[in-house]
C-alpha cells in the first residue's frame, strides 16, 4: 500500500494553505510543511492549463531545492485557478477585487482546475484535475456579507466552496470537490503511487 511505501520518505507539502494540510492529512499521509516563498504571477502565453501546472511545479522544485536535492524527499506542491468568461482568476488583490470576482462568478457556470506537482529525486510529475461550478444568482449584499465575514483573499476566485458562499450559491458541482477546494486528493494519490513505482 502506498502509506507503508511512503514511510520511507520525508513528504513535504509546499504550502501554508490549511486546507491542502487537512486534506492531505486525511489521506494518512504524514508529511511537513515549507512554504515555497513564490509570487504566483500567471505567466504569458500559456493556456489556463498550462498555467495552472506551471505554478505548482514552480513552488514544488523551489522547495525540493531547498532540500539538497535529498533522494529521500519528496515534495507536493498545488495551484489552483478558477476561469470564466476568458478571464482566470487568482486570488483577488483586495475587498473590490473580490466583490467584482463574485459578481462575475454569480449566476453563472465557471471552470476550477487545481494542479498539483510532485517533485522526488530526478523525478517529477505535474498534472491538473477540473471541475466545473454553477453558482446561483447573488445579492450584492450577499457578497459584501461574505468577503467581510470570511475575507477570501487567500482563494482562487475569491471563494471556498466549504465556506458560507458554497451553501448558499452552488447549485451543481462537476468533478471533485476536493479538486474545487484547491487540492485534487485522488490525483495526488495516483500521481504519489507513480513516483513511488518508478524510483
Amino acid at each position: 500500500m502506498l502509506l507503508k511505501d511512503l514511510a520511507d520518505y520525508k513528504i513535504v507539502l509546499a504550502s501554508l494553505s490549511p486546507r491542502r494540510q487537512e486534506l492531505l492529512s486525511q489521506l494518512g499521509i504524514v508529511f511537513s510543511v515549507c512554504d515555497s516563498h513564490t509570487n504566483e504571477i500567471n505567466p504569458k502565453g500559456l493556456s489556463v492549463y498550462e498555467t495552472v501546472q506551471y505554478l505548482a511545479q514552480q513552488k514544488a522544485e523551489i522547495v525540493f531545492k531547498s532540500y539538497k536535492k535529498q533522494q529521500n524527499v519528496i515534495v507536493i506542491a498545488g495551484d489552483t485557478i478558477v476561469s470564466i468568461d476568458g478571464e482566470i482568476m487568482g486570488k483577488p488583490k483586495d475587498r473590490k477585487d473580490a466583490c467584482r470576482m463574485l459578481r462575475k462568478l454569480s449566476g453563472k457556470k465557471h471552470l476550477v482546475l487545481s494542479g498539483v506537482s510532485v517533485v522526488a529525486y530526478k523525478k517529477t510529475l505535474t498534472r491538473y484535475d477540473e471541475a466545473w461550478v454553477t453558482f446561483d444568482d447573488l445579492t450584492d449584499e450577499e457578497i459584501v456579507y461574505y468577503v467581510d465575514k470570511y475575507m477570501p483573499y487567500d482563494k482562487a476566485g475569491a471563494y471556498g466552496i466549504q465556506e458560507w458562499i458554497g451553501c448558499r450559491a452552488v447549485s451543481k458541482i462537476e468533478g471533485s470537490f476536493f479538486t474545487i477546494m484547491g487540492f485534487p486528493t485522488h490525483l495526488i494519490w495516483k500521481i504519489l503511487e507513480e513516483i513511488i513505482a518508478k524510483k
